[in-house]
């Protein structure tokens, strides 16, 4: 892998200090950070909505296509052949949704406008949706299921009893170092200072420093104080500073390291991991030379000192936001770079089943469907890389998911940007808010119900507007062929259509049943064309009993009469309509609609019953 080469410094690097000479091999986008800036700025894939709105509405165009000139040749031979063509346009204008992107925009734009009221900003309309769909929530564990705020919270020897003396070395390594200064380093300035160490470094001079970088994985500085000798002070990770350590100080005596004391430094370390606490390894060595140029060579048979453990809490909020996704219907997935002990200590507290946990290098080592097994069973990853988080995002989409993202830094950014919806915190890096879809000025993930609630009512929308219109045009077709004149006129299919519309404009105000709300329900063209060729039909059957009725058992034979009757029937029963397919339940009875919807109801039928007598 090209990030595991130590001889390649990458574009979008920060040198902080250090001497070097530097080939250029690759410039713009040809180089690693150009490639990954190119997938950001790239436009997000389609969302399975967006995908279903344009199949819903290449089959009303077909649909349209095909009605026209059948409707035309069928009631051409009747009559004029203005009136027939009109009445062809008219019946595809019928079956088309004309109110599907005011809808669409209307109900988004509420959804945003109450989630706004909640703290939370919406950047892309569409995630509305994908927020409300979702079924599987990825999150980093730093930051968005802990605090974010690391304290010092341990300071031992080799023997696990605290000692002043490695805060004091820790705190010199931290103060004098003139990189990048990260938490860690913040938590022993802030630990040290409330130990009143801080006045130390005044007694000493910085001579030189070995900067961090991620292969050593440990930072050094050469410190000196007046009448002694210059002292190098190296703080790491456990195992690299293991790796650079040939003594240890016990009791102020120097001893050899064994695999015994080896054994016992790691255990250690680990049953501190266990606690929920990231350990760091602390050494020394002492020069009798002057000397003003120190290097990674000097960083050998070094003196262990022993430990320093930092605390980053779960929130209090976290274990009670994980029971109510999970009880709503989303599975939440941890990737983490942190370490497996540290995670599953976390994880454990907040309610997620840490029985096994998954290594970024089990990842690397398996194709696409050995990882989608993986992510079938296992709900935590740990010491993942970037690259690694976006691949897994990206797999449980390939599974059929709506998957979101939750993070809130540099690296979380690839995975915000190929998530169905990425969520990120007001507090984030900028990339990361950059990368989301929308930005949570709380961290509280009870706005998901929201996204569904506008799901529900867009979901209202497109049932009624295609079963109904289909089943409409049906029943037209089938009476201008059985009649010797036209079920309505042309100017009455357009003002019928209109009411319509005026009606379902209400339905982003509706009220969605609790069941509704309690699962997250995915846009399924296949089961909404089934819906409509269900639907539509039926609704068609009763059209054409009232067909029956009104020229045999009521005998009514004038075309004009016939016209207006139909003409109220069909907005009345539409309207009505409405307030079926909104619900599962008992309309009226068992679940209500919004006092906004009745009254455009009530209001619409009222109109359509009057106008017939209007001039």
């Amino acid at each position: 892998s090209i990030t595991d080469l130590d001889t390649i410094c990458f574009m979008g690097t920060s040198v902080i200090s250090g001497v070097a000479k530097g080939v250029v091999i690759k410039i713009a986008d040809d180089t690693y950070f150009g490639k990954i800036a190119h997938t950001l700025t790239n436009s997000k894939p389609q969302t399975a909505f967006q995908k279903g709105v344009q199949g819903i509405s290449k089959l009303l165009i077909k649909f349209m296509l095909i009605m026209i000139p059948i409707v035309f040749i069928l009631t051409a031979w009747k009559h004029e052949t203005l009136t027939a063509f009109t009445f062809a346009v008219a019946i595809a204008i019928g079956i088309t949704p004309l109110l599907l992107p005011v809808i669409l925009s209307s109900s988004l734009s509420k959804g945003a406008v109450k989630m706004s009221k909640k703290k939370t900003i919406v950047k892309s309309l569409d995630s509305i949706q994908s927020f409300g769909a979702m079924n599987i929530l990825c999150t980093d564990k730093t930051g968005t299921l802990t605090e974010d705020k690391i304290v010092l919270e341990k300071y031992l020897d080799i023997n696990g009893d605290e000692d002043i003396r490695v805060l004091k070395h820790a705190f010199l390594n931290s103060y004098f170092q003139t990189g990048l200064k990260g938490n860690i380093d913040e938590a022993v300035i802030a630990r040290g200072k409330e130990n009143n160490i801080g006045v130390i470094a005044n007694n000493y001079k910085k001579i030189d420093e070995i900067p961090f970088d991620f292969t050593r994985r440990r930072l050094s500085v050469v410190v000196s104080k007046e009448g002694e000798k210059s002292l190098l002070i190296t703080k790491g990770a456990i195992e690299e500073i293991l790796s650079i350590c040939t003594m240890v100080e016990i009791d102020g005596k120097l001893i050899n390291i064994t695999d015994t004391i080896r054994k016992n430094v790691l255990s250690i370390s680990k049953k501190l991991n266990k606690d929920g606490l990231r350990v760091v390894g602390v050494c020394e060595k002492k020069f009798d030379i002057i000397n003003d140029i120190f290097s990674v060579e000097d960083e050998h048979e070094m003196i262990f000192l022993g430990f320093i453990g930092f605390l980053d809490p779960p929130k209090e909020s976290a274990k009670e936001s994980v029971a109510k996704l999970n009880k709503a219907g989303v599975r939440v997935i941890v990737l983490t770079g942190d370490n497996v002990d540290v995670t599953r200590c976390i994880c454990g507290k907040v309610g997620i089943n840490t029985q096994n946990i998954i290594e970024g290098s089990e990842i690397d080592k398996l194709p696409d469907m050995g990882v989608a097994r993986l992510l079938r069973k296992n709900n935590i990853f740990a010491k993942l890389s970037p690259i690694q988080k976006s691949r897994i995002v990206r797999i449980l989409k390939d599974m059929g998911n709506v998957v979101g993202y939750m993070g809130d830094g540099i690296n979380d950014s690839p995975s915000l940007s190929n998530s169905d919806v990425g969520v990120s915190v007001d507090t984030a890096v900028d990339i990361a808010k950059e990368s989301a879809d929308i930005i949570l000025l709380e961290k509280d993930l009870k706005v998901l119900l929201d996204g569904r609630r506008t799901f529900a009512n867009l979901l209202k929308y497109i049932k009624l507007a295609t079963s109904f219109n289909f089943g409409e045009v049906l029943s037209v077709v089938v009476a201008s062929i059985a009649l010797p004149f036209l079920p309505e006129t042309p100017i009455q299919l357009l003002v019928e259509g209109l009411l319509y519309d005026i009606g379902q404009m209400t339905l982003p105000f509706d009220n969605v049943d609790k069941e509704s709300l309690k699962k997250p329900k995915k846009f399924d063209i296949r089961s909404l064309k089934d819906f409509m060729l269900f639907m539509g039909p039926i609704s068609s059957a009763f059209d054409i009993l009232v067909f029956i009725a009104l020229w045999f058992v009521l005998g009514v034979r004038e075309a004009a009469t016939f016209q207006t009757i139909w003409f109220s029937y069909s907005i009345v029963s539409n309207l009505a309509g409405m307030h079926i397919i909104r619900t599962t339940k008992i309309p009226f009875i068992q679940s209500n609609a919004h006092r906004a919807v009745y009254v455009s109801s009530v209001l619409l039928s009222v109109i359509g019953l009057i106008i017939p007598f209007t001039f």
